[in-house]
């Protein structure tokens, strides 16, 4: 076994509205991550994207943590979380001060972006990010990286991301009483944007759409900045929920219908194709057209792109995607979707799987990972900037005797 001095090990834990994904990956000195540990269990414990049993949802993330520390041979200490969820609010914001020496520093970058921050927040919200969206030095805009040049003035467009303060305090609990120590929160589409999303495509344009169990995440890129952030409250559990009544089935049942025979646009699917639906309190089973079961899936994903639709509208957005739309998110997978989009937004919609993912590909190159990979990769980048070691250890064999005494493995 690898010396624990010479690891560098990060985690990300991705709580769903449902389920919990936990990711252990190992840094390279050139910022490559692999990753080595695994683990996902169903939730409960959210809706749509907050928290509404701690209980519920610290269950889940001990025995997604489980999974992943036995797999990945360390014990997690330390972890990027992903925060999502309706309380999400985004606000763009400006700043401005004097470069002191005449050349731009460190130091002046700081304090104009300290300077963006300062504006009306309600009691009630936390920032989580300031993300600069680009510099202006004595009235010449554009300016990406400051540092350096000189001039008497730094301006800072930002764009900053706010949270409820108690929603985001929910979070934390649940993840300190799971045992853990929360390293950073990220929100996370902007998570899923690091793990899907190419330099061009910030270049030229594009809206990142997250679908969730609960929440649909957007965020919009251009000029390679994130201008703009919006949560839609629709997602998988709408559409779970709205085959289960449909044909009156259980959860389970639809779960799995959705996931075999799930299809976004009708004109994709045979005609002649049946689908059995197992019936409730003991009734026999139903036989549907499989087209049918599509019509009530294309009504919530229509709604849905209308919603976002609207959303780049009011936003002024609609016209600035030069490289289109990207779905991700486990929600993003059935079939078809992809298609109705296409016609929807009357533009080029590819879907987002992880990219450059080393170590379990194929589990983790698939669009449920996105955020994970994300957090993944913002932990990797923090801690070769900052040179943390980070807060993991290799597994003890008396840890693993522990797990296995308390049921663990």
């Amino acid at each position: 076994m690898a010396d624990d001095a010479l690891r560098k090990l990060v985690a990300a834990v991705d709580i769903g509205t449902s389920k919990v994904a936990v990711l252990v990956g190992e840094v390279a000195d050139d910022g490559n991550v692999t990753i080595i540990g695994e683990g996902i269990h169903p939730c409960t414990g959210l809706s749509k994207g907050v928290v509404t049993n701690v209980d519920l949802t610290v269950e889940s993330i001990k025995a997604a943590v489980a999974k992943a520390s036995q797999m990945a041979v360390c014990d997690i200490e330390g972890v990027y979380v992903g925060v999502a969820g309706s309380h999400i609010r985004s606000h763009n914001a400006y700043g401005k001060v004097a470069i002191h020496g005449g050349e731009v520093t460190k130091e002046d970058v700081e304090r104009v972006m300290q300077s963006a921050r300062t504006f009306n927040l309600s009691e009630n919200e936390k920032i989580l990010h300031v993300l600069p969206q680009e510099y202006v030095i004595d009235n010449h805009d554009g300016i990406r990286e400051p540092i350096g040049m000189a001039g008497v003035s730094l301006e800072a467009h930002a764009h900053i991301i706010t949270g409820a303060i108690n929603a985001i305090r929910n979070i934390e609990t649940c993840i300190k009483r799971s045992g853990l120590q929360v390293d950073d929160l990220v929100l996370e589409q902007l998570a899923s944007s690091y793990s899907v999303l190419t330099d061009d495509e910030k270049e030229l344009g594009v809206c990142l759409v997250d679908i969730g169990g609960g929440t649909t995440d957007i965020a919009v890129f251009r000029e390679g900045a994130i201008r703009h952030t919006a949560v839609i409250p629709i997602a998988g559990d709408q559409v779970t929920k709205d085959i289960a009544t449909a044909f009156c089935t259980t959860r389970q049942a639809t779960l799995q219908i959705k996931e075999r025979y799930g299809c976004a646009l009708p004109t994709l699917v045979n005609e002649d194709e049946v689908v059995e639906i197992p019936g409730v309190g003991g009734r026999a089973p139903a036989t549907v057209k499989r087209a049918t079961l599509s019509e009530v899936i294309e009504k919530r994903y229509e709604e849905l792109f209308a919603f976002i639709l609207e959303e780049l509208r009011r936003a002024k957005f609609e016209d600035m995607l030069g490289a289109g739309i990207v779905l991700t998110g486990g929600s993003s997978k059935i079939h078809g979707a992809r298609e109705l989009a296409e016609e929807v937004f009357q533009k080029p919609v590819r879907i987002g799987s992880p990219r450059n993912v080393y170590g379990l590909e194929e589990k983790t190159a698939n669009p449920i990972y996105a955020t994970g990979v994300g957090l993944l990769m913002q932990a990797a980048k923090d801690l070769l900037e900052h040179g943390s070691s980070g807060r993991y250890r290799e597994d003890s064999l008396m840890s693993r005797l522990l797990r296995w005494f308390k049921g663990g493995f």
